[in-house]
This record gives structure tokens, C-alpha cells and sequence, in this order.
């Protein structure tokens, strides 16, 4: 069984994962990351500097992106990633294996600038300029207008941003889904950590495989009673391994 926890990058979501974990006890946790993203996160944590200079040669879009979720996850008291860095070592606490279930984001994010048309791209410059703007209230006002109807609010980011859509969110929900079904062939339970956004996609193509799953999303996450004693109170902290040459 496969749970599919849809997360947000830029909430505090630490008690309610913690919680979830332990309901679910899982053999494996997979997580929404790459191996670059998950050591440049822990970069972030421990060496501040080195990670501001680090991230000056990652291709524009992806800084800008990633600077907008900073700068939301702030709002919420948190560092846009936290809730997968929480998965990570709880996993690392539990002796369990980690699985990085993502595709390699500095070359998504290159090979989608690179097909982009230049009205899209125009399009999503101005609006990350302006995103620097955007305030908490805007953002889960989004969130609402997501959560009513995720499908039309897709359909929408489609007709505006074609490429966004076909590159980082279908083509990474089928390359996760083939993730997925590796894992599946070796754990019983299986907890997957990964946005919000990927959750429909992702559960369609499951169903297609025959593969049994559960989700539990955002809201499910955001509304979820913690109860003492469940482990959600534990504290855990980050070690940097650096990448071997």
C-alpha cells in the first residue's frame, strides 16, 4: 500500500507529518526530491553562505521559483522544503530507506527553458516579478480556489502555461509514478511525500497499474488533530553529507 501525502512547500506541516508516520509505519519514505535539491537543502541549513553562492549558477527560472517559496515559506515561520527534510529524518530516526523519487530539477528546469516559447516565457518572468509582491492572504486564497476545484484551476495554469504544465507536472507525475512502481515491488508500506499538486495525477496513473494507494491531502494535513504521545513532538536535526566527488 502506497500513502500519498500531499504536502506545501512553504507551510508548517512538521506535527501533522509526524503524526501520519506514525499511524502509517511505514518500511520506506519516499520523497519529492533529487539528490542535488535534498543536499543543496541541507547546504541551506548548515552553510548559509556557501548555498547563497552555490544557487547563482542555477538556471534563472529555478532561482526565481525558489526564491518566491522562500519568501512565502517565511510568512509561515518555516524554509520552503522543511516538511521534506522532516520526512527525511524521521525516516533516518526509524532506520528506514529513503527513495528520492524526483527527476533531476537543475536539467527539468533548463530543458523546459530551453522549449519555452518566448510569450510564455515573458509571461512567467512578469509574473514572478509581481509574485515577490503576492501576501499570505493572496497565497491561501490561491490554495482555496485550488482545493475547490483542482481540476479547473489546472486546466487554467495549462492555457497559461503550457510548458509548465507538460513539463513539471505531468511529465514528473509519470516519472514518479515509475518510481513508485519500483518501490512497490520491493515494501509492503510505502509513504510518499510529495506536493500537493501531484497527488490527482499521480493517483490516476496508480489506478491504471492496479497499484492500492490512499491520499491524504493538504487540507486533510492543515485540519489534522494531533494527539499527545503520537511522536509528533520529536525534534530531529540535519547532518550536511557532502556529494562524493
Amino acid at each position: 500500500m502506497i500513502t500519498l501525502i500531499g504536502t506545501g512547500h512553504v507551510f508548517n506541516l512538521t506535527n501533522a507529518l509526524l503524526s501520519v508516520f506514525d499511524t502509517v509505519n511505514p518500511d520506506i519514505v519516499c520523497i519529492e526530491l533529487d539528490q542535488q535539491r535534498y543536499q543543496a537543502m541541507i547546504l541551506r541549513q548548515t552553510q548559509p553562505g556557501t548555498y547563497e553562492r552555490a544557487r547563482q549558477n542555477l538556471p534563472f527560472v529555478y532561482r526565481l521559483l525558489a526564491q518566491f517559496q522562500e519568501d512565502m515559506a517565511k510568512q509561515y515561520g518555516v524554509h520552503a522544503g522543511d516538511e521534506m527534510l522532516t520526512a527525511i529524518t524521521y525516516a533516518q530516526s526509524h532506520a528506514l530507506p529513503v527513495a528520492f523519487i524526483d527527476t533531476d530539477a537543475q536539467k527539468l528546469f533548463t530543458t523546459m527553458w530551453r522549449t519555452m516559447p518566448m510569450t510564455e516565457k515573458f509571461k512567467l518572468m512578469l509574473s514572478g516579478f509581481t509574485g515577490f509582491f503576492v501576501s499570505r492572504k493572496r497565497v491561501e486564497q490561491e490554495l482555496k480556489n485550488y482545493q475547490d476545484d483542482y481540476t479547473t484551476y489546472i486546466e487554467e495554469i495549462g492555457k497559461r502555461y503550457p510548458t509548465i504544465k507538460r513539463v513539471l507536472i505531468d511529465e514528473r507525475n509519470q516519472y514518479m509514478v515509475s518510481k513508485l512502481t519500483e518501490v512497490h515491488q520491493q515494501y509492503q508500506r510505502i509513504i510518499a511525500c510529495i506536493g500537493d499538486g501531484h497527488v490527482p495525477g499521480i493517483s490516476l496513473l496508480l489506478q491504471e497499474k492496479q497499484i492500492p494507494f490512499e491520499a491524504i491531502r493538504l487540507h486533510d494535513l492543515q485540519t489534522r488533530p494531533i494527539q499527545e504521545g503520537d511522536g509528533s513532538t520529536a525534534h530531529f536535526s540535519f547532518e550536511y553529507q557532502p556529494p562524493k566527488p
